[in-house]
């Protein structure tokens, strides 16, 4: 399977560039062709333009500012984000991606007539969440019951690629965590990747 991961922290050092290395390995040893991108070494800019603004509801969603990552994402089969969920939400330059690249004509078509968008990524079959939170699992999961990954889910993947298969692995209490626990969650990430697909 054509498999993109796109790995979005600022540190190479990172948990989150362990966690993406991690996957990378497996997909690799899995005989899947793995396609690379690190938002932040790209210099990536989070903030629509406002040529993509302008033209968000015409015919010709200006895609000019960001064309390779698009061809990137078209190309996709999979997806595997990884990422730290900051303040209970994904890092601001993840949200740009989706907002820039995953635009009209590329991810969704807009129905004039319905009000609502239709789906254009019709060839994503899997998408992967690899994270981790700062607070414990009760924190995320019972009292803010996970809200950025309700809007990936249900709202971007169920609106884009509602075919593509989910899953999602977090690390929780990332503050207090332990080599012991970091390497644990290194392991399910090898084996949550090698079985993909």
């Amino acid at each position: 399977m054509r498999i993109q991961t796109i790995l979005a922290h600022p540190l190479p050092q990172s948990f989150a560039a362990a966690v993406h290395h991690t996957a990378v390995s497996a997909l690799r040893a899995s005989g899947h062709e793995v396609m690379e991108t690190d938002l932040y070494a790209e210099g990536f800019a989070p903030a629509l333009t406002v040529a993509e603004r302008a033209s968000y509801f015409s015919p010709d969603y200006d895609v000019s500012a960001v064309a390779g990552l698009v061809e990137r994402l078209r190309w996709s089969e999979g997806l595997v984000f990884c990422y730290p969920h900051w303040w209970f939400d994904q890092p601001a330059i993840l949200k740009g991606y989706i907002d820039r690249v995953w635009g009209p004509g590329i991810a969704f078509r807009h129905d004039r007539e319905g009000g609502r968008i239709l789906p254009l990524l019709t060839g994503l079959r899997t998408v992967a969440v690899l994270t981790s939170f700062g607070s414990p699992w009760w924190l995320t999961e019972l009292y803010m019951r996970n809200p950025a990954r309700r809007i990936l889910r249900k709202g971007v993947l169920a609106a884009c690629a509602p075919q593509a298969s989910f899953r999602y692995l977090a690390h929780y209490d990332m503050d207090r965590s332990t080599d012991l626990s970091r390497k644990r969650f290194l392991d399910r990430v090898d084996g949550a990747m090698r079985r993909l697909g």
